[in-house]
C-alpha cells in the first residue's frame, strides 16, 4: 500500500461532518481550505492537509517531536509491526462509515484499516501536528485533526462505528460518547515481554496492564475478545535505534549511558515483538 499524496486536498466531507468547533461545539462546514461554524469561529487547514483545533500550547514532552516521528515512520515502513497492522485491519474489516483513530500518529494503522474497510472513512486525532502531517497523506479517505485526547473531543455524539486506540491515551468517556450504540472499540497495547531484549532502552510494560485496561473501560464497554500478536524477529541496528527513538524513552536518551549504548550497536538484535489486541462493544 502506497500512501496517497493528497495532502493539499480538503478534508473528506464525512470527516468534516463528524467534527465540531472546539470553541463552541457547533457543527463545522468546509469552505475551501477553512472550517467554520455558525458562530464565526474558523480553523484553517495546514498546507499538509490537517486541521489544528487546539487553542493552547501543549506542554513540552507531551507530543511526539519531529525526530521521533521520523524514527517512527522509518521503523513502521520496515514492516516490523506489520503483523499488528494486519490484525487490526482484520478486526475492523466490517467497519462502516467513520473510524476514529485516537492517537493516530502517522496514520499507519488507520490507513491499513481503511484498506480493508472500503466503506469507511477515517479521522486521525493526535496531539502532534508533526505526526499528522504524515497522517493527512496516509490514505485518501482519511482526515486528520490536532487535539489533546484527554480533553473533550471536538467530535459529535455517536458519529463513529469504530474507534481505534494503539499505544495511546485511553479516554473511556469520550470513546463511549463518539461511538454509536454497539460500536466497536479496538485497543492495541504492548505485552509485558514486548522488546524485552532491549532492556532499559525502552519503557517496561506493567504486568497488570490488561487488568487495568478492563477496569478503566468496564463502566462503558463489554470486552468481546482479546488476541495476542507475538513473534521473534531480527532488527538491524538502525531498526533498534528507530524503535527506541520513536518512543517515550527518546525524551530521556541523554541521561546515563543510553545514547552511547544505542550508538554502539553494530549487529542485528533478535527481539520479541508482542502485543495484545482487545475488542469491546459499547454498552
Amino acid at each position: 500500500m502506497t500512501p496517497a499524496d493528497h495532502g493539499n486536498d480538503p478534508l473528506p466531507p464525512r470527516v468534516v461532518e463528524a467534527l465540531r468547533c472546539s470553541v463552541c461545539a457547533s457543527p463545522l462546514k468546509g469552505v475551501e481550505r477553512t472550517l467554520r461554524c455558525s458562530s464565526g469561529h474558523s480553523f484553517d487547514l495546514a498546507r499538509q492537509g490537517y486541521v489544528n483545533l487546539l487553542h493552547a500550547r501543549i506542554p513540552a514532552g507531551t507530543a511526539d517531536t519531529a525526530p521521533m516521528v521520523a524514527a517512527r515512520a522509518g521503523f513502521l515502513a520496515s514492516g516490523a509491526y506489520r503483523p499488528l497492522a494486519d490484525e487490526l485491519a482484520r478486526v475492523c474489516a466490517e467497519a462502516e462509515d467513520l473510524v476514529i483513530d485516537a492517537g493516530a500518529g502517522t496514520g499507519y494503522y488507520l490507513a491499513h484499516v481503511l484498506e480493508t474497510a472500503p466503506a469507511a472513512f477515517g479521522l486521525a486525532l493526535d496531539v502532534s501536528a508533526v505526526a499528522l502531517r504524515r497522517a493527512a497523506r496516509a490514505h485518501p479517505r482519511l482526515g486528520a485533526a490536532v487535539w489533546n485526547l484527554w480533553e473533550p473531543w471536538p467530535v459529535g455524539d455517536e458519529v463513529a462505528s469504530a474507534v481505534l486506540n494503539v499505544f495511546a491515551p485511553r479516554n473511556g468517556p469520550e470513546f463511549h460518547r463518539v461511538l454509536r450504540p454497539g460500536g466497536l472499540l479496538t485497543v492495541a497495547a504492548p505485552a509485558p515481554d514486548h522488546l524485552r531484549e532491549l532492556g532499559d532502552l525502552v519503557l517496561s510494560v506493567d504486568e497488570r496492564k490488561e487488568e487495568r485496561l478492563d477496569g478503566t473501560l468496564g463502566e462503558y464497554f463489554a470486552r468481546t475478545g482479546r488476541t495476542e500478536v507475538r513473534r521473534t524477529t531480527e532488527l538491524s541496528p538502525q531498526q533498534v535505534r528507530q524503535a527506541v527513538e520513536m518512543g517515550p524513552t527518546a525524551f530521556h536518551l541523554d541521561r546515563g549511558d543510553r545514547r552511547s549504548r544505542l550508538d554502539a550497536l553494530s549487529g542485528p538484535q533478535a527481539v520479541t515483538v508482542s502485543f495484545t489486541v482487545s475488542t469491546y462493544r459499547r454498552l
